[in-house]
């Protein structure tokens, strides 16, 4: 059974390798502030670990826009292969499908296990999954992708707007969720539309770029690197220490919109070079695995990993908030790969999508899903 869940369909099939180092990379740090917070939540470690929470604040600014961007780069592809209803069909398959799924599971068994878990949850709770995304914990993300691609499609296919013009609405749209955030509106899953449209139609202008193999001799430079590496560094220090003079995670991002935009297009762009010299060295594969899961990793690590941290506290009596983490991490990435799979095995694919399971040619595991390049 092990060949199943780890075959090397992944890692020998046409898939671009960068892709799945890059959202390997950024599912990993989404683990990372959820388990933290978790943990921090359950009144363990008492800030005595202070380098966890700045790396938990650091990653903060990067790993979202990441994803939209990543996201936005295979928008003009997918519009030369289907049609626009199909299309649109496709995204809510893929993405709105699974998120209520999910939702609905997480919801449940947080409402059942109340006494072991942070969250405080009641039926009130499944009344947010269409107007308050943010309050389900990981889940908006989801929304918000799916909210973002339709919209995106329909004002590129319908209203005929141009990458050029789409960046104009997105920047406008970016400055004014800063606003609504300042002045404490609250606009629900509309939020999180305004606040990365623009990383999504970033995404489309450079995805041709970002797709040019004879491009990736520079992006995969260690001249490249090493001219990104300072302005990483300088923007991420700043980004840790004025939000912690300031008192959290959100204010360079609410109340310094273009210092936070420079500042997360450049860890993404950090990222990527990363990602491309991951791939030109065809190391830590590991990650590969990882990246190509994410959108199932996504789903259900929040699960897993409060399971985990229960075990490891009430059972074990394990205290020491990094080895804590480090468990945690390492069981919400793996655990939910595992169940993916089995739920392949076992022709359980309706968990994760609408869509039917497409057969792969000499695969190594049976009615595996075949993920579009939007969520693997």
């Amino acid at each position: 059974m092990a060949n199943k869940f780890w075959d090397k369909d992944i890692l020998q099939s046409n898939r671009l390798p960068w892709i799945d180092y890059a959202r390997g990379i950024a599912i990993l740090l989404v683990l990372y502030r959820h388990i933290y917070e978790g943990i921090t939540r359950a009144g363990i470690g008492n800030g005595q670990y202070a380098y966890l929470e700045d790396a938990n604040i650091i990653f903060y600014s990067f790993r979202m826009p990441l994803f939209f961007i990543l996201s936005g780069a295979f928008v003009r592809k997918s519009l030369q292969k289907r049609s626009t209803g199909e299309l649109i069909k496709n995204k809510f398959n893929i993405l709105l499908y699974p998120y209520l799924v999910w939702c609905v599971i997480q919801i449940t068994l947080q409402i059942i296990l109340s006494k072991y878990v942070n969250a405080n949850r009641s039926l009130v709770d499944y009344g947010y999954i269409f107007l308050y995304p943010r309050r389900l914990d990981q889940f908006w993300y989801l929304y918000a992708l799916f909210n973002v691609s339709v919209l995106y499609i329909l004002t590129s296919q319908k209203l005929k707007l141009r990458v050029w013009q789409q960046l104009v609405i997105g920047f406008a749209m970016y400055m004014l969720s800063s606003y609504v955030s300042i002045h404490n509106i609250d606009l629900g899953f509309v939020h999180d539309i305004l606040r990365f449209y623009g990383f999504f139609a970033l995404g489309d202008l450079i995805g041709g770029k970002l797709l040019d193999k004879s491009m990736y001799k520079y992006y995969s430079s260690w001249w490249t690197f090493l001219a990104l590496l300072p302005v990483f560094a300088v923007s991420q220090y700043y980004f840790l220490h004025k939000n912690i003079q300031m008192g959290g995670t959100m204010f360079v991002e609410e109340y310094q919109p273009l210092l936070f935009l420079v500042i997360s297009l450049a860890g993404c762009a950090f990222m990527a070079n990363i990602a491309f010299l991951l791939q030109r060295y065809a190391v830590v594969r590991i990650l590969r695995i990882v990246g190509f899961h994410s959108l199932y990793i996504y789903v259900s690590h929040v699960l897993v990993a409060s399971a985990c941290r229960i075990v490891l506290v009430k059972v074990l009596g394990i205290q020491s908030v990094p080895l804590l983490l480090v468990i945690c991490l390492i069981f919400a990435a793996v655990i939910p790969i595992l169940l993916y799979r089995t739920a392949m095995y076992f022709g359980a694919w309706w968990l994760y999508s609408l869509e039917r399971p497409r057969k792969q040619k000499q695969s190594s595991t049976p009615n595996a899903i075949t993920p579009v390049a939007d969520l693997n």
